[in-house]
């Protein structure tokens, strides 16, 4: 993949995790306040790399050709963590609606 393919790649990436977590943030007020402590925890670190990753894609962006492969790196590393802690903020969603659902009716 040449660069141009892997900005483009990397960008639509962000865009699609932004609008997840646009979604996940309309849900909040679903979660019990136990979940809800936990989930501004989560947000609070996803905001913190949120700024990190689209100050790294914008380093990598503007990288020239000779930090290319180390703009690259720093960006993925960046995007990993995003998507781990995206995981673990929508999983409270996921075990939330999970216990929902084995409560008898």
């Amino acid at each position: 993949m040449n660069k141009e393919e892997f900005k483009q790649k990397a960008k639509k990436g962000i865009d699609d995790l932004f609008a997840q977590l646009e979604d996940l943030e309309s849900k909040k007020g679903e979660l019990k306040e136990k979940s809800k402590a936990k989930y501004r925890e989560i947000m609070a670190e996803i905001k913190e790399i949120e700024a990190d990753l689209e100050a790294r894609y914008k380093k990598m962006e503007e990288s020239g050709d000779g930090k290319w492969a180390e703009a690259k790196e720093a960006f993925s590393k960046s995007a990993e963590s995003f998507r781990e802690a995206f995981q673990h903020l929508a999983s409270l969603f996921k075990s939330q609606s999970q216990k929902k659902e084995d409560k008898p009716m």
